[in-house]
């Protein structure tokens, strides 16, 4: 075994100084590799913070939505429905809720508009104030105190006056969020005083929420009941749809590269072509030259897998994932400023390593060992 691992050992010295006798050749593909592992690199790491940061703000969302369904659209909820429900086995509390869209022409965004329940926390806002998230801050530059003036649907102005600003860590569901008062909000709308945007529930045992999703739906057939997982599931899809049109997009420049490793492993200098001659000639086997290609490419594709993914990591949790932030994060003017925490995930490690190294192994092979199977004669000629 001794001897084994110190045979490799020579391989690598020589590899190593084959490498440095062309740096020429060796540097044009790391930066091609390097740029190829930079790019998934980012796309993954990326969409996956933006999965683990919605799944960790969507986690304190109410455990089932009850919308009504007419004519297979959205439509608003009478309030007698809250008695309704509360007959219904396995529900702990329900609140009718209301909330709205609003697209505003002075910046071209679209608003949600929305009355605070009343588990939160902080303080609702009084009427004529409003609570907005911090993508509308920076988009209509408010602060704190400020006026913001918007005009409903039927023409009637209102101003409001910006009481706080939603917390940031909340943004990248809240980053296009305004919370006003309940008579400020049905009048915006021209609500009527019994109807909501949709109810809300809690169940007392959270493992039977399916369970009580599928009462409501038949004590309420007009009703569509929306679990928390679905949610989730959605945003999950979301952010997965848009992964999957980048990594087409990229798809290009990865066959890209495995076309350029087979060119550059296939077309061998008349150097390497005299080199593999001269070993074979003083007593190397075949294997050896192709253990000698094969930690060549393996010293190349580690060095770039390393420096893509480390590029990758720095810019996706330090500088914002400038490259990738519009079509990732898919809003049109509101972007959400947030920086996603950073995580290594294992098997993600893996999967971009499978999908980088591996088709360049394969390019590479099958050349190199064409060429160390030629006879040293025909190879040096």
């Amino acid at each position: 075994m001794s001897g084994f691992l110190l045979r490799q050992r020579y391989l690598i010295d020589y590899t190593l100084s084959s490498l440095a006798r062309r740096p020429g050749k060796q540097l044009g593909l790391l930066l091609v590799y390097t740029l190829v592992v930079f790019l998934l690199a980012s796309v993954m790491l990326f969409t996956e913070s933006l999965r683990r940061e919605a799944a960790l703000v969507l986690a304190g969302s109410p455990q089932v939505i009850l919308q009504r369904q007419v004519a297979g659209r959205h439509d608003l909820v009478p309030e007698s429905y809250l008695d309704r429900i509360g007959s219904i086995r396995g529900v702990a509390s329900k609140q009718g809720r209301l909330w709205g869209y609003f697209y505003d022409p002075a910046v071209r965004a679209n608003y949600t508009l929305m009355v605070p329940g009343a588990d939160r926390e902080e303080p609702a806002p009084a009427a004529g104030e409003i609570i907005i998230g911090a993508g509308i801050a920076r988009t209509r530059g408010l602060a704190t105190g400020d006026w913001l003036s918007l005009r409903s649907a039927t023409g009637e102005p209102f101003s409001f006056r910006v009481a706080a600003l939603l917390d940031g860590e909340t943004e990248l569901v809240s980053s296009d969020l305004m919370l006003v008062a309940e008579a400020d909000f049905r009048r915006f709308f021209s609500f009527p005083p019994d109807r909501f945007t949709d109810i809300v529930l809690e169940v007392r045992n959270p493992r039977e929420v399916r369970t009580v999703a599928e009462k409501l739906a038949l004590a309420l057939p007009d009703t569509r009941p929306i679990p928390r997982e679905e949610i989730l599931r959605t945003y999950d899809t979301l952010f997965g749809w848009r992964q999957g049109m980048v990594f087409v997009l990229l798809t290009g420049a990865v066959l890209a590269f495995v076309i350029f490793a087979w060119d550059r492993a296939s077309g061998l200098s008349g150097e390497e072509r005299r080199e593999i001659g001269i070993l074979k000639a003083i007593g190397w086997e075949t294997g050896d030259v192709i253990r000698m290609k094969f930690w060549e490419g393996a010293i190349l594709s580690l060095t770039a897998f390393l420096l893509g993914y480390l590029l990758a990591y720095g810019h996706v949790f330090y500088l914002d994932a400038g490259l990738f932030e519009p079509v990732l994060k898919g809003w049109a003017v509101l972007y959400p400023d947030f920086r996603p925490m950073p995580f290594v995930d294992g098997l993600q490690v893996a999967t971009l390593f499978f999908f980088t190294v591996f088709p360049y192994t394969v390019a590479t092979i099958v050349p190199i060992w064409r060429a160390a199977i030629t006879d040293p004669d025909a190879v040096m000629r």
